[in-house]
C-alpha cells in the first residue's frame, strides 16, 4: 500500500489523495468511500494506452465490474456529441443509480465525465483520477463539470462533487513538456492570488518543480476557498483570474490554444489592465510575465483587446450586465471587482496599450 497525503474538501464531503503509485491501489481506495458496483471508466485515446489497464486491474481486484468509454483527446471532445456518447454508453453498460463513473485523464475528461455523472439518471456518483498537472491542481477539485457549446466554453454544466479524487503523481512522468507547462499556468494563478512562496517557486521554472508540494499546496488553497464559497458567488471567483480573457482566447482560436496557455496570456492581459487602471502594483504584473516565461508560457496573444472583450460577452461570469474582474493586489492577495460588462473592452484596451509600450 502506497503512502499518500490527504486534503479534505469539507463542503463537498470528499478527500483528495496525493501520492505515487496510487492507481495500483485505486480499487481499494474507491471501495472505502463507495459500495462495490459497476464503474464506467471514461478516458481518452492518449491516456488509455498508458494507464487504463492499471486502473481496470485494480478495480477488478477490489470486486468492481468495469466498462470503458474512450474518447478522442483534446478540447473537441468536450462536446454535446461526446457527452451524449457517454450517456448512451452508461445505458448500454446497464449502469444504475448505485453505480458510478471514473474520470481517468486531464481536464477535458474530468469535465465531461463529471457532467455525464451529474445528469445520467439525474445524478450518479463519480471519482476523479487526474493524469495531468492541470487536472490535479484545479479541474478535478471543486465539483465544476461542463461541456462547451458553439457560443462558448463551459456554458453547459453543473455543480456535482466527486466521491473521491486520486492524484497519482507518477502519471506526470508521461506528460509532454507543453502539457506540464499548461498545468503550470494554473499553479501560477494560485501563487498570485493566495501564496507568495508557491509563486516564488514557480518563478524558478521547471528545474525546481516539486510535484508533491505544488499539487498539495494548490489543492489546499482551492479546498479552503471552495469550502467558503461552494457555488462560485463570492470568494471562489478569485480562481477565475486569467480565465475571462483565457476563455476568450480559447474560443477565438477555435480551441487550438490549450486552456493553460490561454489562461497564462489571460493573466498577463488582465494584470496589465489592472495596472493601467491603477488597481494593481506594476511589479506584480511584471512577475506574472516572468513566471510565464520561466515555464515557456505565452505572454501575449494574436487577438486584439476588442476581439477578446467581444468574445467574453457570453462569459458565465457576466450577471445582470455586470462582469466580475479579478485584480491582483499584493504578493499573495487579490480581490474581486465588479464593472459594467460594456466597459470591459475599454478596460482591456488600456492594458493592451500598456503592454505595447513595454514591448
Amino acid at each position: 500500500m502506497n503512502e499518500y497525503k490527504t486534503v479534505r474538501v469539507a463542503s463537498g464531503g470528499y478527500d483528495v489523495l496525493i501520492g505515487r503509485g496510487l492507481l495500483y491501489d485505486a480499487g481499494r481506495l474507491i471501495s472505502l468511500c463507495h459500495l462495490v458496483c459497476k464503474i464506467l471508466i471514461v478516458t481518452d485515446d492518449n491516456v488509455a494506452p498508458l494507464w487504463l489497464d492499471r486502473v481496470v486491474s485494480s478495480l477488478c481486484a477490489a470486486g468492481f465490474e468495469t466498462e470503458t468509454a474512450i474518447l478522442p483527446h483534446g478540447e473537441g471532445s468536450k462536446s454535446l456529441g461526446c457527452y451524449g456518447r457517454i450517456l448512451e454508453r452508461c445505458a448500454e453498460a446497464g449502469l444504475t443509480r448505485g453505480d458510478m463513473i471514473a474520470a481517468l485523464g486531464g481536464g477535458v475528461i474530468g469535465d465531461i465525465a463529471g457532467f455525464a455523472a451529474a445528469t445520467y439518471m439525474r445524478g450518479i456518483a463519480y471519482v476523479q483520477l487526474p493524469t495531468t498537472l492541470l487536472a490535479a491542481v484545479d479541474s478535478s477539485v471543486g465539483g465544476k463539470t461542463a461541456i462547451d457549446i458553439k457560443a462558448g466554453k463551459n456554458l453547459c454544466g453543473a455543480f456535482h462533487q466527486p466521491k473521491l479524487v486520486i492524484c497519482d503523481l507518477d502519471t506526470f512522468s508521461t506528460l509532454p513538456d507543453k502539457i506540464l507547462s499548461d498545468g503550470a499556468a494554473e499553479v501560477i494563478k494560485y501563487g498570485v492570488i493566495a501564496d507568495r512562496v508557491l509563486f516564488s517557486a514557480m518563478l524558478k521554472g521547471k528545474p525546481d518543480f516539486d510535484a508533491e508540494y505544488v499539487v498539495e499546496t494548490c489543492v489546499r488553497i482551492k479546498a479552503d476557498i471552495v469550502d467558503r464559497d461552494l457555488y462560485d458567488r463570492g470568494e471562489r471567483r478569485l480562481l477565475n483570474f486569467g480565465h475571462t480573457v483565457g476563455h476568450a482566447i480559447e474560443k477565438l482560436s477555435d480551441y487550438e490554444i490549450p486552456h493553460g496557455h490561454a489562461v497564462a496570456a489571460g493573466m498577463v492581459y488582465e494584470a496589465a489592465a489592472a495596472v493601467a487602471d491603477n488597481l494593481c502594483p506594476e511589479n506584480i504584473a511584471t512577475e506574472i510575465t516572468e513566471a510565464n516565461k520561466a515555464w515557456e508560457l505565452p505572454v501575449k496573444t494574436a487577438f486584439t483587446a476588442a476581439e477578446l472583450a467581444a468574445a467574453a460577452m457570453l462569459d458565465k461570469k457576466i450577471d445582470g450586465g455586470k462582469l466580475a474582474i479579478i485584480v491582483p493586489k499584493s504578493d499573495d492577495k487579490a480581490e474581486v471587482r465588479v464593472i459594467k460588462a460594456v466597459d470591459f473592452s475599454d478596460y482591456l484596451q488600456a492594458g493592451e496599450r500598456l503592454l505595447s509600450e513595454e514591448i
